[in-house]
């Protein structure tokens, strides 16, 4: 309700101004909370870690799966149509490339994602059959968020990582986009020629702050998992050791899993707000 009233506010006061201003002014709190999500945290300090990327990957790939069906299947709805860039941004194949590099072949049967993220699909598919328009909102805050920051994230997952040539990073490449700045220009251009009613504009100020809350959501739900896990491994370990009536000792030499979610609590302790549209 408290959402409703603001993007109706907004709207009112607003009517001449471009949408996509109207949707940065709407979504202002709601970019700045997710900004301090601990995952995008976790980059903005360089502290990603393996579990943590690998995990985003699969949310990643059942979001835009279906985000990318329902523009595809829409492409020539009167709203969508002028957004409508495949070529230059669909991000499902480079998607399933980093999977398949990081799971291997059969990474389709590895593939796990919070609650969250299927909230988030289904309202995709919702809106896709229901109010195809609202689309807009979604694809404007997905697309031109990676593409924003998808070069400096990039290169902080591939430091903190200590990954190789962009191996397992296709996500953050746009290679039919030659200039971020000059295409964004282009695709603001598009979305704000979209022809829509008060009420129409209204529905997609809405959308635009339920799409940061989802990603909020699925943000906070990755991480929640990486903690259960890691719970459990220490708990495993703990246990192991009582078995053996030994004292918990930290060894000298760490194995590379222990490494990795040890890292994770060190950023996890560390840190406190990033995201980028």
């Amino acid at each position: 309700m408290e959402t409703e009233k603001r993007t109706q506010k907004s709207a009112e006061q607003t009517v001449t101004r471009d949408l996509s201003e109207q949707i940065k002014e709407v979504t202002k709190e709601s970019h700045v909370r997710a900004e301090n999500t601990e995952l995008m945290l976790s980059f903005q300090r360089g502290q990603v870690t393996l579990p943590q990327y690998k995990l985003l990957l699969c949310s990643l790939y059942e979001i835009y799966q279906v985000l990318e069906e329902e523009m595809d299947r829409n492409s020539n709805h009167p709203a969508v149509a002028p957004i409508y860039f495949p070529a230059e941004l669909a991000r499902i194949k480079s998607i399933e490339k980093d999977l398949e590099y990081f799971y291997g072949p059969d990474w389709r049967e590895k593939i796990v994602v919070p609650a969250a993220t299927q909230r988030y699909s289904h309202r995709l598919r919702q809106i896709g059959k229901e109010n195809p328009e609202f689309l807009v909102a979604h694809a404007y805050t997905r697309y031109l968020g990676d593409l924003s920051g998808g070069q400096v994230l990039g290169r902080i997952a591939q430091k903190s990582m200590g990954l190789k040539s962009g191996e397992g990073l296709s996500f953050f490449a746009f290679p039919g986009v030659s200039s971020p700045n000059l295409f964004k220009q282009l695709y603001r251009s598009r979305m704000n020629s979209v022809e829509l009613t008060a009420e129409e504009r209204n529905g997609v100020l809405e959308e635009a702050v339920r799409a940061f809350e989802f990603n909020i959501q699925v943000f906070d739900g990755l991480q929640k998992m990486l903690s259960v896990a890691g719970n459990r491994q220490r708990q495993s370990s703990t246990d192991s050791n009582a078995v053996h009536g030994k004292t918990l000792q930290i060894p000298g030499t760490f194995s590379p899993m222990l490494r990795m979610i040890l890292g994770l609590f060190v950023a996890l302790a560390a840190v406190v707000g990033l995201y980028a549209l």
